[in-house]
């Protein structure tokens, strides 16, 4: 890889924080006609927010939120991402079902709530599924993660979060990941207040900013 006098005004550091070097030549022939140069303009764009440019993140959600205190807590974190992302909460119908279901009812009730979610989700949208079984990232790993896909050219992530029953499995093989918030078991309209917490949580780390409580 050569550099020219053009990138003279870069520092070293930043050309590791963008994670340029090595790639920045194969980066610069997925953009086309776009020079190294060019190139690393992009990163230092990305870098100003904090690997959100041009990204939509999207979290879907089964079932419509009634509880006061987290529609607030979510509209407080979804103003706060307004400058760095462009964010949506999506919600789709629950299933209406009695308390106590068999094995196959469960499997019907996931189904349909299954179909509904995957009717939103755009085939080049990138998919993080809450699953227990998922991976576990602190929120360091989440922000990096969210930056290394932004990175790579990935402009829409979209969060599932299943219902009282969980995820369909045609859902969880749509996702292309899964991650799990640990073993404690959280009612899931409130791991949507959670989640977009941690999504403006990782943008403020990729920002280098102090987190505002």
């Amino acid at each position: 890889m050569q550099f020219d006098s053009s990138m003279k005004g870069c520092s070293l550091r930043e050309l590791f924080k963008a994670k340029i070097i090595g790639d920045i030549d194969g980066l610069a022939s997925r953009f086309g006609d776009i020079s190294p140069y060019g190139v690393l303009h992009i990163f230092k764009a990305r870098k100003k927010i904090g690997g959100g440019v041009f990204m939509l993140i999207q979290i879907i959600g089964v079932g419509k939120l009634k509880e006061k205190y987290l529609v607030q807590g979510i509209q407080e974190y979804a103003k706060r991402l307004t400058p760095y992302i462009k964010f949506q909460m999506v919600e789709v119908a629950d299933e209406k079902a009695p308390d106590t279901l068999s094995d196959a009812e469960v499997s019907i009730v996931k189904e349909r709530e299954g179909e509904r979610i995957l009717a939103h989700i755009k085939e080049s949208a990138h998919v993080i599924a809450l699953a227990i079984g998922g991976q576990l990232w602190s929120s360091e790993e989440l922000a990096a993660e969210i930056d290394r896909l932004g990175t790579y050219g990935t402009s829409h992530v979209v969060f599932v979060i299943g219902g009282s029953h969980g995820l369909s499995d045609p859902v969880l093989r749509r996702a292309q990941q899964r991650l799990s918030f640990g073993r404690m078991t959280l009612p899931h309209q409130l791991m949507r207040l959670v989640l977009v917490e941690q999504i403006y949580r990782a943008v403020k780390i990729n920002r280098g900013e102090p987190y505002h409580k």
